[in-house]
């Protein structure tokens, strides 16, 4: 096959490249025959048609060439019949374009088909009749049918021969149009008498290899004499008519004449084309000889026709003209819009001048009618250049923005320049896909809050909102708290932010006297890749509760002492006696004091000022007042509610000091002060006996981690690498090799053998006839591989083309290929080419890689085969949901737990790759008794922990439920929710609350008992009642001290209070029971409730006794002083640890001082297995080394303890070079002299 190859390439300004390719082959060439090496002819790259997608398009939808792109080549896709593809011209082509895409490229490829000699001539008549008058002379000439070839050149009618030949002889003509007339002429006359009838027989014989003919009979009917044969007036006419002209319409008429008379001279006109299109265009009126239109005339088929026409007369004598009929175009085909290569999507971030579309645009019309012109005419970021004849490229002209304009519909208008003028439009969709270009930005420039102090931890704040103008995964925004501090604490101590939602929570609550105000950042990052960000500033201010009671300066509270203030009795009215100071920490109006007299001995002879607190006298002081004067004066402040505080203002009516000092000796202690003074010894004496607990756990801890640490270090059985030095060879060995190697090579009896080869001189010419054996495997070539397919890909996706070679020949270079392992993929076959595709769908979940062994065998004997390996990687492709591990979940957290705490973790994993596999963990929003459920817990969105947000209180929430949401990274993403149910647990940190007896505080209440009441008589029952649940909430009654115990009981469930023997006239009127109330948590808590019981008959009796009721002083004094006592102690023992501890530091900081600072040398550890190749000999194995103190051993390498055991290092004689420490019991300071030891063997 002989194959033209003709390539033009011409490069455009703006990118896309155009080249011409002309290929010629013959017809009727076999399906899969080879066109031509496309890529080589092109210059271009397997991989490139690969990449670039590469496709054929033509305008028609009949295909007869097919691109295998991953060999580059063209191939035959249906058998090619010229004739029937060109049907009236001589050259025969094939036009076609191959398109490449990412950039695109088009190449126009002409396909040349030569002609076959595949068609035998015809004729349109198997028979023709003449009747020729037996007067016709030599030399008359008898017009015969030509006959039609299909093939063309030399494949066509060569040369006619007709026989017998005793009368007529051919004559053949060539015309202008190259076609040959063949006329029949008569060299012998006729006789009637002999031969009535002559039959003859038209041969017409091709020039082709191999040769064909066809044949016509040719009847002759001999009649009387008409020896004239028509004459047409011209011998070619010629015509016009215009495309599209009517059917009837007469476009021409011909005129012939005989100079017969008679019947002999009638004429009549018909057409000969018998074969192609003017039988069905053109019709001739037989007796007129006008020409009329029949068919339908289109410019875009036919240019112009030819018409042979015949004149006969009644004689048989005919006569021969031609017609030549031009048609003329008119403007009646819009132009055709085909779109060759189009992106529907394009990034907002393309280059100016980017390719969208091509477009290719046809006009049937010739000239200006096919002339045509195409625009755009909307105002639009896009043109369109014309890149070659009938090619326009749709390409960018400014920069896109999706947040301005997300899809373009382009209207493209193609007009020719006809008159009047067609044109034709296609609309283009464009969508604009997004780039992460914005970043989020807020709604205001900064945020400024407030909240009241004395919050709810968890209480939301307010919202920040920030907007993206990007679309989908570059929109979604997420908040996050950027590191910083407050007064030194991390603002993540203060408050949260919800990832999705921008709700601020609070974490604590606030304390206005602590902290004024909060500035923080929170940071709107978006999910693209890579993310862009903004922040804004947030102010949180705390707004003030009236929460601090006022605070009394002066007069001082000393609790035991007393503090008077002297007034002498000639004090006038206004007399200044004391000024009560006092001051709020709260603010503003909560922090307005005002002083009022609450209580007074005498409340006519003194007042306070409101605003001031001054008291002063309102009357003159006489010798009636008393001496001893007590005022309560009560400071108030002005919040809502309002808080108050009172001091006692001991006054001293007198003149001088001993009489101040008589009335006020038997001034007893408060009870309040006691009691205020017992709670801070015991606080006291706790929160030392905790330090010092917390110290020597601190001690023992970090000894038992040294102790540990010393085992762990040498105590090791790892083995220790030994350490060779430079110059040290081992003495065990064969020896060492040198640096430079000199070898001599040396040919013996035996050197043919040797690797050392050497040829022989001389020349010598041998004929030698090879017969093959299958001596070679066959050889694969992996043509085009993809190493990465994406998991979606679909069925029968080409992944490698493989070529097969085999040098031998015959059967022995017959190769079979196949794989054999039960694989989602298969092989196809073209020729020794094979494709390796999907036979069935991927997962690669399921096998994210294969190794796929193609194994090729030829049919030899023995067969030898090769194979080769193919690994391929199959790509991710989102199309799992993240899964929880479990279908909901339940946890459980005890109440008053620490804000931020940790309470359990969701786990989801994601049977996807990277990206796709990314799981973040969001709280959907929801509400729990109508809080938002954020202001509960939160969700690390990278781990999936849940934190407590608030600290729980089980007698407020006993539990609640939300769900967690599971998201993965890809685009789009996917995500999966379950339930999270939390179960509050209760804990013991309620007291029990005693609802009766009430406690009166200063007045006593007391029960009574008559003295005639028997043994379980009820005297009254305590009730008590514990907030908290379960066996939290069990209580029970015991006695806890008893004026007389053996009178009275408490039942222990039911907290009801008998007498358990006969009440008789010896037992006490006044009776003091303590009874305590503890529940049954652990620990336990209890509250203790004093019964006053009075056993007595009558009420005065009653009365008479309880009048005097003071507390006990000595117990008070008692329990005082061993609360000092034990705070003492403690505290003791406590700074007497800390100075021991610190000693000792001091004293072991100084001892490394003297010990470690040595400038001794190192001595190298030489193995025992290597000698010293410089030296002149070897160290013994076994190395005894005995250690002296120098006067500077204190700055030795080898070091000693003062009080400890000796330290033996012994060498393993295992070889494995493991060192051990073996304590002895022995002093070494003891035995000064005692060797140090190193054994090896």
């Amino acid at each position: 096959m002989n194959r033209q190859v003709l390539l033009f390439i011409s490069l455009l300004s703006f990118d896309v490249a155009i080249a011409q390719v002309s290929y010629s082959i013959p017809e009727e060439m076999s399906k899969g025959s080879l066109v031509g090496n496309i890529a080589q002819d092109l210059g271009l790259e397997i991989k490139r048609l690969i990449s670039g997608k590469a496709k054929i398009y033509t305008r028609n939808s009949d295909e007869y060439i097919e691109l295998r792109r991953e060999r580059g080549v063209l191939l035959v896709k249906e058998r090619i019949d010229r004739e029937a593809l060109c049907t009236e011209t001589a050259l025969c082509a094939l036009h076609f374009q191959i398109i490449l895409e990412n950039p695109i490229e088009f190449y126009a490829v002409t396909v040349q088909i030569t002609d076959i000699n595949d068609n035998a001539p015809t004729f349109g008549k198997n028979e023709i009749i003449f009747k020729i008058s037996e007067s016709a002379v030599s030399g008359v000439k008898f017009d015969l049918e030509r006959a039609e070839d299909l093939d063309v050149g030399t494949n066509g009618v060569q040369k006619y021969e007709l026989k017998p030949s005793d009368n007529f002889v051919l004559n053949v003509l060539n015309n202008a149009g190259g076609l040959k007339n063949v006329e029949m002429v008569l060299q012998k006359p006729l006789d009637r008498e002999k031969h009535e009838q002559i039959s003859l027989v038209l041969t017409a014989v091709d020039g082709g290899e191999p040769q064909m003919s066809g044949t016509m009979m040719i009847v002759i009917t001999v009649l009387d004499a008409n020896d004239n044969a028509p004459v047409f007036t011209q011998q070619t006419y010629k015509a016009t008519v215009t495309e599209n002209t009517p059917k009837g319409t007469i476009v021409a008429a011909v005129t012939a004449s005989d100079a017969d008379q008679g019947s002999n001279s009638k004429i009549t006109y018909s057409i000969t084309n018998t074969l192609g299109n003017v039988i069905k265009m053109f019709e001739v009126n037989s007796e007129t000889g006008q020409i009329f239109v029949v068919g339908k005339i289109d410019f875009e088929k036919s240019k112009h026709f030819e018409v042979n026409l015949r004149a006969s007369d009644e004689g048989g004598l005919t006569g021969s003209c031609k017609l030549i009929i031009d048609v003329q175009d008119i403007n009646d085909n819009e132009p055709e819009i085909n779109i060759m290569s189009k992106s529907n999507v394009i990034s907002e971030d393309v280059t100016l001048a980017t390719v969208v579309t091509v477009i290719n645009v046809e006009d049937l019309d010739s000239e200006e009618n096919g002339d045509v012109k195409c625009y755009i005419n909307e105002n639009i970021p896009f043109n369109l250049k014309i890149s070659s004849k009938h090619f326009y490229s749709l390409m960018t002209d400014g920069d896109l923005d999706r947040e301005t304009s997300s899809e373009y519909n382009i209207t493209v208008t193609c007009s020719d320049e006809g008159v009047p003028s067609l044109s034709s439009s296609v609309t283009l969709t464009l969508q604009i896909s997004d780039v992460n270009d914005n970043a989020p930005v807020f709604e205001k420039s900064s945020y400024e809050a407030f909240i009241v102090e004395n919050n709810t931890p968890g209480l939301s704040i307010f919202t920040v909102k920030a907007i993206d103008a990007d679309w989908n995964q570059n929109a979604r925004v997420s908040y996050i708290l950027e590191d910083s501090s407050v007064n030194g604490v991390p603002v993540s101590s203060y408050v949260s932010v919800s990832a999705d939602s921008g709700v601020i929570h609070a974490v604590r609550s606030f304390d206005y006297e602590q902290i004024k105000n909060v500035h923080f950042h929170v940071k709107a990052q978006d999910g693209g890749s890579p993310p862009l960000s903004s922040n804004v500033t947030v102010k949180i201010q705390i707004q003030d509760q009236n929460d601090n009671p006022p605070q009394v300066l002066y007069p001082v509270q000393t609790g035991g002492s007393v503090v008077a203030e002297m007034v002498p009795r000639s004090a006038d009215v206004g007399y200044l006696v004391t000024k009560v100071v006092a001051v709020d920490v709260d603010s503003g109006q909560n922090a307005w004091l005002s002083y009022k007299l609450q209580k007074a001995t005498d409340r006519a002879l003194f007042e306070v000022g409101l605003q001031n607190g001054e008291i002063r006298t309102i009357r003159q002081v006489n010798d009636k007042d008393a001496v001893k004067q007590r005022l309560a004066v009560i400071v108030e402040d002005n919040g809502q509610p309002s808080r108050s505080a009172t001091v006692i203002v001991n006054v001293a009516v007198a003149d001088s000091f001993p009489e101040v000092l008589s009335e006020f000796t038997d001034l007893i202690h408060d009870k309040e002060y006691n009691d205020n003074l017992t709670f801070y010894l015991v606080l006291a004496l706790a929160v030392v006996s905790f330090l010092f607990i917390t110290c020597v756990v601190v001690i023992i801890s970090v000894k038992i981690y040294r102790w540990r640490q010393s085992r762990i270090l040498y105590h090791s059985n790892l083995p220790v690498i030994p350490y060779y030095p430079p110059r040290y060879s081992d003495t065990l060995g064969t020896g060492t090799l040198q640096h430079v190697y000199n070898y001599e090579v040396c040919r013996t009896t035996d050197s043919r053998k040797s690797d050392c080869k050497f040829g022989r001189a001389g020349s010598q010419n041998l004929l030698i006839d090879v017969q093959d054996i299958n001596d070679n495997a066959p050889e694969i070539n992996i043509m085009s591989k993809s190493s990465m397919i994406s998991e979606d890909a679909p069925l029968h996706t080409v992944i490698t083309m493989i070529n097969i070679e085999d040098i031998d020949s015959g059967e022995n270079g017959n190769v079979q290929c196949y794989i054999t392992e039960s694989i989602p993929f298969m092989l196809k076959s073209t020729n020794n080419f094979y494709s390796l595709v999907t036979d069935s769908d991927l997962d690669r979940e399921r096998s994210s890689e294969y190794n796929i062994t193609v194994t090729c065998s030829d049919e030899g004997v023995p067969s030898l085969s090769s194979s080769v390996t193919l690994t391929l990687q199959i790509s991710d492709v989102n199309d799992n949901a993240p899964v929880f591990e479990r279908s909901s979940y339940e946890a459980y957290i005890l109440e008053n737990n620490t804000p931020g705490l940790s309470i359990f973790t969701v786990k989801a994993t994601d049977a996807d790759w990277n990206q796709n596999a990314r799981v973040s963990y969001l709280l959907e929003d929801s509400s729990v008794n109508g809080v938002p459920v954020s202001s509960y817990v939160s969700v690390s969105a990278d781990s999936g922990v849940i934190h407590a947000v608030r600290s729980f209180d089980y007698e407020q929430i006993k539990d609640f439920q939300f769900h967690i949401k599971a998201q993965d990274g890809g685009s789009p993403p996917l995500s999966s929710s379950v339930t999270v149910k939390i179960q509050i647990q209760d804990q013991n940190d309620n007291p029990p609350q005693v609802l009766y007896p009430v406690q009166t505080g200063g007045s006593v209440v007391a029960e009574m008992v008559p003295r005639s009441a028997d043994v379980g008589y009820l005297v009254t029952k305590v009730v008590a009642v514990d907030v908290d649940s379960g066996q939290n909430a069990w209580l029970s009654y015991k006695l806890q001290k008893a004026t007389d115990r053996a009178l009275f009981e408490v039942g222990l469930q039911n907290g009801e209070i008998r007498t358990i023997r006969q009440v008789n006239d010896k037992d006490a009127v006044k009776q003091r029971l303590a009874v305590i109330v503890e529940d049954n948590g652990q620990p336990s808590r209890s509250a203790t409730v004093i019964v006053n019981v009075a056993v007595a008959d009558s009420f005065p009796e009653v009365m008479s006794e309880f009048t005097d009721l003071i507390h006990d002083k000595e117990y008070n004094d008692n329990l005082t002083f061993y609360l000092v006592l034990a705070l003492a102690v403690v505290s003791f023992l406590f700074i007497t640890c800390v100075v021991v501890i610190i000693s000792v530091k001091i004293y072991r900081w100084r001892q490394s001082r003297i010990l470690y600072h040595s400038n001794l040398p190192v001595i190298p550890y030489y193995p025992p297995r290597y000698s010293d190749t410089l030296g002149t000999g070897t160290l013994q194995h076994v190395y005894n080394y005995e250690v002296c103190r120098t006067t500077d051993s204190r700055k030795s390498d080898c070091k000693f303890g003062r009080a400890g055991s000796q330290n033996v290092l012994i060498m393993d004689p295992s070889s494995t070079g493991t060192m051990q420490r073996i304590q002895s019991e022995k002093n070494i300071l003891d035995e000064p002299d005692s060797p140090i030891e190193v054994r090896s063997s």
